[in-house]
Parts: C-alpha cells; structure tokens; sequence
C-alpha cells in the first residue's frame, strides 16, 4: 500500500532458508508489485542494520500466543533480537485469525522438526531450466530441522492485523474490544 501511494519502499529479502520461501515467494511477489527489493543470505539482516540501511522489519506470524509472543519461520527471533540491539522497529503482520487466545505464551507452542534432508539439499532450476536438487553438505552429515522459533512479546513493536495494529501486551484486550 505504502507503495501503491507513491512511498518509496525498499525491502531486504531473506532468503529463508531451508526452504528459500524468501528468494522464491517472497521475492516474486514483490516483483509483481513492481517494489524494489533485493535477495540477501538469512545472515545478513544484523549486518544491514548495524548499517544503518533498515528502517524497521516486518515479519509473518503462524501462531501468536495471548501475551503477544509469536510463532514463525526459523529465525525470526534472531532478527527480532538485531533489531532491538540496532533500535529498529519490529512488527508482526498477521490476520486476527493467528491469535490464539487459549495458547498462553510462547513457551505453549510446540515446534516442529523437519526433514534433514530440507537442510542437505536445495532446490534449483539449473541452466537448462530444468528443476535440480543438489545436496550441499558432506554425504554424512547430520543436520537439525526446527521449522519455527517463538519471539518473545518483549522484541515486537506491535502486531499488525486487518483489525489495526495492536501492542503485544495488549492484544487480548484489543481482540476483546472486538468481539473476536
């Protein structure tokens, strides 16, 4: 929107790993809204806003507990913690029907673990334009799956909604307020 109405708008895209959501999904839908925006490895968000160069994040939710702490995809938390320590503003962007209000807090939420196999191999069209799946780890190796992390209440600036956007600590009243 804040683009549609002349803003200008830049955004830093992870890539979001292991699954490359960000590279793929996220990266073609900013294209289709003609937003400028560029593809980063998921460890180079701490580097652009020690630089200075994000102005605030937005992530996604798949489930927020009653006291504001929200599930989503690995990694949000570590980008939740950078922007704190670099004073940028962190939202959460989700609809009203991600609040669960019969889930406490955070630690109520269970994480799944994934395929290691998500982690060992990547998913790519080659030069033939054919898809191709290459595993990028030794054939021996182990790997760790967690496919969410939870954010504590304490890093989100505020939760935005098709409601408005609300604090954290406030959002049982909100969602209350509004008969949800």
């Amino acid at each position: 929107l804040a683009h549609r109405n002349g803003r200008r708008v830049f955004v830093w895209v992870d890539e979001t790993r292991p699954r490359n959501q960000g590279s793929n999904l996220t990266s073609w839908e900013l294209m289709q809204e003609g937003i400028p925006h560029k593809i980063i490895a998921d460890n180079a968000g701490g580097f652009y806003m020690r630089k200075g160069e994000v102005d605030l994040c937005i992530v996604g939710a798949d489930r927020i507990a009653a006291n504001g702490d929200v599930a989503n995809k690995i990694g949000t938390y570590q980008k939740a913690v950078l922007a704190h320590e670099n004073n940028i503003p962190f939202y959460v962007a989700a609809p009203s029907s991600t609040i669960d209000l019969k889930c406490k807090n955070g630690d109520d939420i269970p994480i799944e673990e994934r395929s290691e196999d998500e982690v060992h191999y990547i998913h790519g069209t080659n030069r033939k334009n054919r898809q191709e799946r290459v595993r990028v780890s030794p054939k021996k190796a182990r790997a760790a799956n967690p496919a969410f992390d939870v954010t504590p209440a304490s890093y989100i600036t505020g939760i935005i909604t098709e409601r408005g956007i609300f604090k954290p600590k406030d959002i049982r009243k909100a969602l209350s307020s509004l008969n949800i």
